[in-house]
């Protein structure tokens, strides 16, 4: 088939990340499809975040920032992305992970060849230095909305949705777990979600990530079950038992060695 010519819009949150931001613009600039344009939200940083990103803008005017004077934190920023997006479809990259070259043409081929408005892939893992943790996390084929309410299941640097067919997705107003509920939103609209097996993308482990407080997570999975998806507390209980289980004994199958 020929290959996709509709626009994509990457939106990139970025907060104190002087160290990482190059390696994520430059994985954008790589791409082998070329036809995007990329919405940096830089939530009010206070290192020299911004003045890396307008070295990029100066070689390159596909690349945007837009800045907050304050600090609003990453759905805030992702939100003022979406808004200023005019792409048929829309893609999230956070500034401290990258893309593979070939991500967006793969995916956005696998979209047209399938007809589906919302795909996501495997991803690996690396470390806070960006050495490879010889580790990917790979995608279900399918993810459904009540298999998406168990656990989240999209890797949010892979995933990309269709705006023609689902319009612009936003994130709730909440501090943490935006990106699930937005996807739970977009695969409840679309009816499902499809993966791609391969990996297209690099996800930067690091200590302050949510992921590595199981206290915090479960907390904040509660508030989107409760207060979100305004299930009742019986529910929500409920449903944060299923999230265990999924969390601890099913989706850590996904993990795979790729020594």
């Amino acid at each position: 088939m020929k290959k996709p010519i509709d626009m994509v819009s990457i939106i990139t949150p970025a907060y104190n990340v002087e160290q990482f931001i190059s390696a994520a613009i430059q994985s954008v600039i790589n791409q082998t499809f070329t036809n995007w344009e990329m919405f940096i939200v830089d939530d009010a940083s206070e290192d020299n975040t911004c003045a890396i990103i307008q070295d990029f803008i100066a070689i390159d005017n596909r690349i945007k920032l837009l800045q907050h004077s304050q600090n609003l934190g990453a759905g805030v920023a992702r939100n003022k992305g979406i808004k200023k997006a005019t792409g048929n479809y829309i893609a999230f990259l956070d500034a401290d992970d990258v893309w593979e070259p070939h991500k967006l043409e793969a995916q956005l081929v696998f979209m047209e060849t399938h007809k589906i408005a919302i795909s996501y892939s495997s991803y690996e893992l690396i470390d806070e230095q960006g050495n490879a943790l010889n580790k990917i996390v790979e995608a279900l084929p399918r993810v459904t909305f009540n298999k998406q309410l168990k656990c989240n299941y999209i890797g949010n640097l892979t995933g990309m949705y269709k705006v023609g067919v689902l319009g612009k997705l936003y994130l709730p107003k909440i501090t943490k777990r935006q990106d699930w509920v937005m996807w739970l939103k977009a695969i409840k609209k679309a009816g499902e979600a499809r993966g791609i097996q391969e990996s297209l993308a690099k996800y930067r482990i690091r200590k302050d990530a949510i992921s590595s407080n199981k206290m915090s997570l479960l907390k904040h999975n509660f508030n989107v079950y409760r207060k979100e998806l305004k299930f009742s507390m019986i529910k929500s209980t409920a449903y944060l038992v299923l999230f265990l289980l999924e969390y601890f004994f099913i989706k850590p199958k996904q993990i795979k060695s790729i020594l």
